[in-house]
């Protein structure tokens, strides 16, 4: 039995790459053939992939194929042609409302992909989150066959220093605020840059915030922060836009806190990223964070920023608070060890293949 991946796209960084990255490499170690079929990729992947057309030369039926679902790609049009065992992957769909002032095409595709996730109920063998979260939505959908995988990932490579430039740029003695995410609305950064202004106005005007995260198509949505900013008159604020990832390794060295006021996720690999690199995250609950984080962190049922920003202040100024959350991260953390995901992929496995 081979074991092989479909995608739209395998691009350079981001967390569905890595994990599709993750899951070939825990496949092979077990000695699974295993590659992974796409449509677009990054130059800098082009080592790892294949075209998604030529899977016809490996198709078998006692393959299992995993697809990593995403909206309008004529890569699932194959996936649900082939004969082979199927088991998809949700990652979830941003609802479209998010989108609408800021990227009409990103809101009708979003819209769009809502309504094809129902296309494919009778299709697959498994449908698995990865969240419960996520595994809800396919349920209430009609999927019969669901489970829930959380995100594989490899921790061990943030264990190397980051970029010497960006870590002498702001590992400054400032207090540093951060949140790692794409710059799109339903993350709500103008939720953290008004947290931010309260903060460094009333608690500590020796602090600075990064917002680490690609802005690439959402020019309006990056205006509109931009604008908030200066109408703040507003200083030490950073974003970085696309940067690669020792730079955002250098981003994580250098936070104190990170802070998450989105209200959609379906899963949040930054979350336990901040975990692993022993920063108190403070978050929102919203979609499936506060699964996420599994008791660790800080969770806000309510966003009331004069609020969130004394919490900070709190977490900076006693250090037992720090330690209590940091151990607390630490733990929760051991739910995502690779040893525990893998297992948890491959009894997912065993299940399509005989389903």
């Amino acid at each position: 039995m081979d074991i092989h991946q479909f995608a739209t796209s395998l691009s350079y960084g981001d967390a569905i790459s890595d994990e599709m990255l993750e899951i070939q490499s825990v496949l092979q170690e077990r000695g699974f053939r295993s590659e992974i079929f796409v449509k677009l990729y990054d130059p800098r992947s082009a080592g790892h992939v294949r075209d998604y057309r030529d899977y016809k030369k490996c198709s078998a039926p006692d393959n299992v194929v995993i697809f990593h679902f995403s909206i309008g790609s004529p890569v699932s049009k194959l996936f649900f042609r082939v004969p082979d065992r199927k088991m998809m992957i949700y990652h979830n769909i941003t609802p479209h409302e998010y989108f609408v002032d800021a990227h009409r095409i990103l809101a009708r595709e979003c819209y769009k992909g809502r309504l094809e996730i129902n296309l494919f109920v009778d299709k697959v063998d498994l449908a698995v989150g990865d969240s419960e979260f996520n595994r809800r939505e396919l349920q209430a959908v009609g999927y019969k066959a669901t489970g829930v995988l959380p995100i594989l990932m490899n921790f061990s490579k943030f264990d190397r220093p980051g970029d010497p430039v960006t870590r002498s740029l702001f590992d400054n003695g400032k207090t540093t605020l951060l949140f790692v995410g794409r710059l799109i609305p339903n993350k709500k950064f103008e939720d953290i840059i008004k947290t931010y202004y309260l903060y460094k106005k009333y608690f500590n005007p020796d602090s600075q915030l990064i917002l680490a995260g690609d802005y690439r198509g959402l020019e309006r949505y990056f205006s509109s922060l931009q604008e908030l900013v200066a109408r703040l008159n507003l200083m030490d604020v950073h974003f970085s836009g696309h940067i690669d990832f020792a730079e955002l390794l250098a981003f994580y060295q250098a936070a104190h806190v990170f802070l998450s006021m989105s209200e959609h996720e379906g899963f949040g690999v930054p979350l336990l990223e901040a975990f692993y690199m022993n920063i108190p995250v403070i978050a929102y609950s919203g979609g499936a964070v506060e699964e996420t984080m599994n008791g660790g962190g800080v969770i806000l049922r309510h966003k009331d920023v004069l609020r969130t920003a004394a919490l900070i202040d709190r977490i900076q100024r006693d250090q037992a608070l720090r330690k209590t959350i940091i151990d607390g991260q630490l733990k929760a953390l051991q739910k995502y060890s690779r040893e525990n995901v893998s297992r948890m992929l491959l009894e997912h496995i065993r299940k399509a293949s005989r389903l």
